[in-house]
């Protein structure tokens, strides 16, 4: 089973790569783009059956080293 793990910076929180992302799109000639936020994805392929138990063990990794929780916020989804 393979989960996909979306973690972003939470509202409120400077992202300066995303503003320098921004800059430079800016530049490129894309000044049609608003607010650019940078993240990661990290899929994992786990070996869990049960979805449940799944998503939770998922849930789990990305509470104790994907993300920090301070200034992070995450998303699961499978595939």
């Amino acid at each position: 089973m393979k989960a996909i793990v979306t973690v972003m910076l939470k509202d409120g929180v400077l992202d300066p790569q995303g503003k320098a992302i921004r800059h430079a799109l800016d530049g490129l000639g894309f000044a049609d783009v608003g607010e650019v936020r940078v993240g990661k994805v990290i899929e994992l392929d786990l070996l869990e059956a049960d979805p449940l138990k799944a998503r939770e063990k998922a849930e789990m990794m990305a509470r104790r080293l994907l993300a920090n929780m301070v200034i992070e916020q995450f998303d699961v989804v499978f595939r």
